[in-house]
């Protein structure tokens, strides 16, 4: 299962067709609580909000029913991936290394501590190999959906430390100039994270930019002087 980027559910690398809106929604919901039991009651809030059907429960049955069958073969022999019915709702058993995002989690919290044990050519490749399973905004079609925007919060934030971190290990490997043009993309990005702004001035320094080392420092006091009043 994918959320790193548009919902996607696998089988053998080739897609799982899923329905309508309802379904994708169902998956996200299940995948966002995967080993947790998430309440009909909760479904039906996410699903319709203040003004569900009469018919509601019903229909949610339905499209765990239609779930079930379109995740079938990602099932395989029934150890994984499977919606089990509970006494008020359902509950996704899956093993975390079946969705990208817990993948990505295991692989920066390697590098993280590959790095801090003074191995950063291992943290590199952790961490280079968390950042490859991305494919785009994460839940990318659920970006205004309540449910899914404080886990879309987190999840970019993750992103953004393991990219810190990548680039502290590389510069930790004397890749300096390497980085240069990674970091002043990632500022842009992100211009109130003053991490980045720090190895941006390291990064020029060490490669023997100094005078733009101290511009740097300039535009990050700069920044966050008119911008944040700090």
């Amino acid at each position: 299962f994918r959320i790193l980027g548009p919902l996607e559910a696998l089988e053998e690398g080739r897609a799982v067709a899923l329905g309508g809106s309802k379904q994708r929604t169902l998956l996200a919901l299940l995948l966002l609580h995967a080993n947790e039991t998430i309440s009909t009651e909760r479904l039906i809030d996410e699903l319709w909000g203040e003004h569900p059907p009469a018919n509601a429960a019903k229909t949610v049955q339905m499209q765990i029913s239609r779930l079930r069958k379109a995740l079938a073969g990602e099932a395989g022999n029934g150890s994984a991936g499977v919606i089990a019915t509970r006494e008020r709702g359902y509950q996704l058993t899956l093993d975390p290394d079946r969705l990208d995002a817990q993948r990505f989690e295991r692989l920066v919290a390697q590098g993280r501590i590959e790095l801090a044990a003074g191995r950063p050519g291992r943290a590199v490749s952790a961490l280079e190999g968390a950042l490859s399973l991305w494919r785009g905004q994460p839940l990318a079609e659920f970006a205004y959906e309540p449910f899914a925007q404080r886990e879309i919060a987190r999840l970019d934030d993750l992103r953004a430390a393991a990219l810190e971190q990548l680039i502290e290990a590389k510069l930790a490997l004397g890749r300096h100039a390497e980085v240069v043009g990674q970091l002043e993309a990632l500022i842009a990005e992100h211009p109130y994270r003053e991490r980045l702004r720090a190895q941006l001035m390291l990064a020029l320094y060490r490669s023997d930019r100094q005078a733009e080392a101290l511009q740097a420092y300039q535009d990050a006091r700069r920044t966050l002087v008119e911008e944040l009043g700090i």
